[in-house]
């Protein structure tokens, strides 16, 4: 068997992304709880099978097959733009076990104030280390940033969730039930904004076809953090199909994007229609 060769690009999901199924199969790799299990010497080897590859560097007798498996071991471990290990809870992979023990708690204690503060208090804390986790662009965020998102989501998914607790005291039981879900939803639309919120401030990469960054683009991140939003809100049923509602790697028209990024393309590179960026997960 020759050496593999150098012409498979692992920048991009080994499935079509322009599909659903493509991007449905991406996502169910991406997620895969296994992932959780591998130890720290195993996610260092799959990073340097990748780095090596992309540096034209390739393993002795590495298969293709084991190319993409370490390229989804290396993409679930570490962040696409920054390339830091994500902390274990904060990876996609953790996203099953983790909501199906949230969620479970959550549904069944929520007849006590306390025991519902606790997990609502729980949920958030793993929903601030998610969206920080997985926050498009390298640009960083402060402590105090970190603080108030994280303070602000706890406070309003706690104060959502005894509010309609009180609501539903006299009504039947199933009801109560889904109290949970909507403190969840409030809670979500002030975490995401708030942990990501650097990305508006900022704005995130815009690359062309190729990869080459052209700039940052605020109207990008919006969109982006959009998608998250909606994909967020699905995630509560499933992970693997709700992120692949949207590809990973986006574009944009330029001509959506600000005047002076605009114009700084135009010239820059003036057949550039499209541009793409990391919309984060």
């Amino acid at each position: 068997m020759g050496e593999l060769p150098l012409d498979i690009n692992i920048q991009e999901p080994r499935w079509d992304q322009s599909t659903f199924l493509g991007r449905a199969r991406h996502f169910f790799t991406v997620t895969d709880p296994r992932n959780l299990l591998l130890s720290g010497a195993q996610l260092e080897a799959s990073r340097n099978i990748v780095q090596n590859y992309r540096a034209g560097v390739v393993t002795p007798g590495l298969t293709e097959d084991q190319l993409w498996r370490a390229k989804y071991v290396y993409d679930s471990a570490f962040h696409p733009d920054t390339g830091e290990k994500v902390v274990l809870i904060g990876r996609m992979s953790a996203q099953v076990p983790m909501n199906m023990m949230i969620t479970g708690c959550m549904l069944t204690f929520y007849r006590k104030t306390p025991t519902v503060v606790f997990w609502q208090w729980v949920n958030q804390s793993f929903n601030a280390v998610v969206n920080y986790s997985n926050r498009s662009g390298d640009a960083p965020i402060t402590v105090q940033q970190l603080g108030t998102a994280y303070v602000s989501a706890t406070t309003g998914a706690v104060a959502t969730a005894l509010g309609l607790k009180s609501l539903t005291k006299h009504l039947p039981p199933l009801v109560g039930r889904f109290v949970p879900f909507a403190a969840v939803a409030a809670a979500n639309c002030i975490n995401i904004p708030l942990m990501r919120q650097r990305e508006l401030q900022v704005g995130i990469p815009v690359t062309d076809e190729a990869g080459q960054r052209l700039g940052h683009s605020v109207t990008a991140a919006k969109q982006g953090i959009f998608q998250v939003g909606l994909v967020g809100f699905c995630l509560i049923f499933a992970t693997p199909l709700c992120c692949a509602l949207f590809p990973q790697r986006s574009s944009i028209q330029v001509n959506r994007l600000e005047p002076e990024l605009r114009a700084q393309i135009q010239k820059q590179n003036p057949g550039t229609e499209v541009v793409y960026y990391n919309k984060g997960l």
